[in-house]
């Protein structure tokens, strides 16, 4: 059974968000979400596996009263709907690209050709899908090396119309975890991985509105380790951070090689922070110090390094990161003993930020173990939405509040609940409207298809049941768990 916030509410009957429910911690106006026995809490249930991560982002954008979502659908290929908060009405989800993966049922889903949504200057559509590495078959991968996949990139044939989309060949097909960016000035990045694991972090920058792509610029060094332990590698998420400002906090991935202990190792340890200045393409530490990328572990260790497990059992994992009006990072890490799994055991999220001189951490802040993202609305006061886990094994996502800096955080409301299922959640949507702020997906038991939900700061938007999109019979037999 699904429910809503600490107001009570009962998805199985009725959904009903009261005005008076949501504290004032936004400024912004809110819109109360209704729903009863002819509506549903989401908007389809054609979700595939892990169809959203914090890594691909944004999940969606929001532009003139009406918010744009993509995640991966059936057969790993990108579906993209919009909701119109003026009128309330849904459209889609519409099939807006293919993708070379997922279509041999014996291999199982990849997952990591996930779809990331941006919205150009002139209001077109871009979406980048689709890759894990790409194949020998594609070309040379000279920064990297391969997997799966194709890294694909699509635009929609209108400004603000999701309904037809073409499909443009330039950027590279060896990217995964593609990351978007737009900056003040309408310039579009596309950061991503230029390949499998053993492969540099590199960008593409558009200043024509995606119409075409420099060549990729390689940030972070990926190259094997001196004492042949493995092969140096990085998960990391960037973000837009002022006008001319991205902010990039990253871990470090040894990854396995031949000559060590196989061939992909779970260990993520470490963690990282730089900027880059877009208007002179100068990367730098959090101390303002000029870095030569790509970045290599070496010089990341002695220039950028915020958070230490070396020599410990602890293994890291990964968060978005956000600036405050200081211009200083704000970004939690989690870490603990790995106990042996492939991606790690039990972590402890820890908050930090710097404040001009050091990295202040909050470490018992009562944060839960969870995914997620935060507002940074000042260097004391942030606003957390997280995925979690209740000790009573029940899932839900809520707000966590501090106003001391991150020392310590409080649970506020509730805005969804699952009593027998997890959660998988995007990073906020761009210029998120407060109805609309994350893409959730409920990851029901015994097939990989998920419901998808569009959260705001008081529960999901909710859609007609009749309009509500839903799987074929063939999808339903094609992924059915025996």
């Amino acid at each position: 059974m699904l429910k809503l916030s600490k107001c009570a509410f009962s998805l199985t009957v009725i959904v009903v968000a009261l005005s008076g429910c949501v504290s004032d911690r936004h400024s912004y106006p809110s819109q109360n979400q209704t729903a009863d026995a002819d509506t549903v809490a989401y908007f389809t249930d054609t979700g595939l596996s892990n169809p959203v991560s914090i890594l691909q982002h944004p999940a969606g954008e929001h532009a003139n009263g009406v918010t744009y979502i993509t995640y991966q659908g059936v057969l790993e290929d990108p579906y993209v709907a919009s909701y119109n908060h003026n009128t309330k009405r849904w459209s889609g989800p519409i099939k807006a690209g293919t993708s070379e993966m997922g279509k041999n049922p014996s291999r199982k889903i990849d997952n990591h050709g996930k779809p990331a949504l941006i919205i150009d200057d002139l209001g077109y559509i871009h979406i980048a899908f689709g890759g894990h590495g790409g194949t020998p078959e594609l070309g040379v991968n000279k920064l990297g090396n391969y997997n799966y996949g194709k890294m694909k990139h699509v635009v929609s044939k209108r400004p603000y119309d999701i309904t037809e989309w073409e499909e443009r060949d330039n950027i590279s097909p060896f990217g995964t975890y593609n990351q978007w960016l737009k900056m003040r000035n309408g310039d579009l990045y596309l950061f991503y991985r230029h390949g499998a694991h053993q492969s540099n972090w590199v960008y593409q920058k558009s200043t024509d509105n995606g119409a075409s792509f420099g060549e990729p610029v390689s940030v972070m060094l990926t190259k094997e380790r001196e004492d042949g332990l493995g092969v140096d590698s990085w998960y990391g998420y960037f973000s837009e951070a002022g006008d001319n400002t991205i902010a990039f906090a990253f871990n470090y991935h040894r990854c396995g090689n031949s000559h060590s202990s196989g061939s992909h190792l779970g260990e993520r340890t470490n963690g990282y922070y730089m900027q880059l200045n877009t208007n002179s393409g100068e990367w730098t530490n959090v101390q303002g110090e000029s870095l030569t990328i790509p970045l290599t572990r070496e010089a990341a260790n002695d220039k950028a390094l915020v958070l230490n497990t070396d020599g410990s059992d602890h293994w890291t994992s990964y968060s978005s990161v956000h600036l405050d009006e200081y211009g200083y990072p704000h970004i939690r890490y989690s870490r603990g003993p790995h106990m042996g799994r492939k991606h790690g055991g039990p972590k402890k999220p820890n908050y930090y930020r710097w404040n001009g001189t050091d990295w202040l951490i909050g470490k018992d802040n009562q944060l839960p173990i969870g995914k997620g993202d935060v507002f940074v609305r000042s260097a004391m006061k942030i606003d957390a939405l997280l995925a979690s886990r209740t000790k009573d094994k029940k899932s839900l996502i809520s707000w966590w509040s501090t106003d001391n800096g991150g020392n310590s955080f409080k649970q506020g409301d509730v805005v969804l609940l699952s009593e027998e299922n997890g959660f998988e959640v995007s990073s906020f949507i761009r210029n998120a409207h407060p109805d609309a702020l994350m893409l959730v997906a409920e990851k029901a038991k015994g097939t990989p298809l998920r419901k998808m939900y569009l959260v705001g700061e008081k529960g999901p938007v909710v859609r007609k049941r009749g309009e509500a999109h839903h799987a074929s019979d063939a999808i339903l037999d094609r992924y059915r768990v025996q």
